[in-house]
């Protein structure tokens, strides 16, 4: 049935029946039809060739070709937003979850039927793409942030934040590191601290689904979790500048026995020869659940505006979302699969050490009101980090411009 439904897709593009005047070449005044291809955009280099071997058997077995190419991020969504409907955008594109706020609100980016497929996905990654009830992208991978921690250092991953704390000091008087941890940044890496003290962005409306009205950052858990890193910067734990290469650094060198990063950096890590594990992050009191990092869901979006939109859907949701191609993808670039079998039988110990960082970890907001969050979040930990500000101010600041901004 799924190949009878491609096959009819394809008929009803030679036909004609899903051409549009904004996919039409206009020569002399006459008007030829696009050609019979789909095109799809890419913003991650590792995914280009296995993409494109995909495409290949596509056209094989359904005759249309597919097109993938390497777009910047920004580009992806500023086409999708301003020139959805021309020539110029692509059928479909690969984004992170959290892009998916304002393609829906625009109406560029067509909701997803998975049917039976569904429960081979694991849920967090279905709830990534979900907007408003409905599922708007395929997902293909998720991706979290872990606890990195210096084997030679601490033969076993703290359990507590107090223990983490102990644990460096007793190194430090020891002279044999400089601090706790370096910060990459003061919110998406760390969330896990605001989590475990029991902080959260938004509240939730009685559907399940973020209220972006309900802004909680002043709430108790998510000061308390700002009060704990600040406090950090005052005992000298954490360095007081945010630096992404700098935190890394620190690590990698052994002058910090922790860092929280994600996959993205196991490389350099590896390459720095430091023995390393990757475990959950610390909760935040003894008995405590542990600290939930924000997860990362990347999939194929479809061009409601294509002209090729229902063919463009069938790649995506018929296509690629099988088993057989999520195993190619995740085979090509080790990110920990959204297709749960794969996801669950996962052999490589970084990625087993990231799913199990993970296992309960928070989708990352895609809701509009996510877009002003970030800057005032990032300003809050400044001034608190500088002390011109108690987190409590800092924080009650950040929330009065994100509401400011969201009306």
């Amino acid at each position: 049935m799924k190949k009878i439904a491609v096959i009819l897709c394809v008929f009803l593009l030679a036909a004609g029946m899903l051409l549009s005047v904004s996919c039409q070449k206009k020569e002399g005044g006459a008007r030829t039809a696009a050609p019979e291809k789909l095109i799809l955009w890419v913003y991650d280099s590792g995914r280009i060739e296995v993409l494109t071997q995909l495409g290949k058997q596509f056209e094989a077995e359904f005759g249309v070709a597919v097109e993938v190419s390497m777009v910047d991020l920004s580009q992806i969504r500023t086409q999708f937003l301003l020139a959805a409907g021309g020539a110029d955008c692509a059928d479909l594109a690969i984004v992170p979850h959290d892009n998916i706020g304002p393609l829906v609100e625009n109406g560029v980016i067509m909701e997803i039927n998975l049917g039976g497929k569904r429960s081979s996905y694991l849920n967090p990654a279905l709830d990534g793409f979900n907007y408003s009830g409905r599922l708007y992208g395929v997902p293909l991978a998720v991706e979290n942030v872990g606890f990195f921690y210096n084997k030679d250092l601490v033969p076993n991953p703290p359990a507590t934040w107090d223990e983490a704390v102990a644990i460096t000091e007793r190194l430090k008087n020891a002279g044999r590191v400089d601090y706790m941890m370096g910060l990459p940044d003061a919110t998406y890496n760390v969330y896990a601290v605001y989590d475990a003290f029991g902080g959260a962005i938004f509240g939730k409306n009685p559907d399940g689904s973020l209220n972006g009205k309900n802004v909680l950052l002043a709430d108790p858990g998510f000061v308390a979790g700002l009060q704990f890193l600040t406090n950090m910067v005052n005992r000298g734990l954490i360095p007081q500048t945010i630096d992404w290469d700098g935190a890394h650094v620190l690590f990698e060198s052994g002058r910090a026995p922790f860092c929280p990063t994600g996959p993205w950096a196991t490389n350099r890590i590896v390459e720095s020869g430091v023995n390393y594990g990757i475990a959950a992050f610390p909760a935040a009191r003894a008995g405590g659940p542990a600290g939930n990092p924000f997860l990362g869901v990347q999939g194929i979006i479809v061009n409601n505006t294509s002209p090729r939109r229902l063919l463009a859907q069938s790649f995506a949701a018929d296509f690629i979302a099988r088993e057989e191609s999520m195993m190619a993808i995740f085979r090509a670039e080790q990110r920990p699969s959204a297709w749960r079998s794969i996801f669950e039988t996962a052999g490589d110990a970084n990625t087993l050490a990231f799913n199990a960082a993970g296992v309960n970890a928070i989708p990352m907001p895609s809701i509009p009101e996510m877009g002003f969050v970030w800057d005032a979040w990032v300003a809050a930990a400044d001034l608190s980090f500088a002390g011109e500000r108690t987190p409590l101010d800092a924080l009650r600041n950040a929330k009065t411009q994100i509401e400011a901004l969201s009306k």
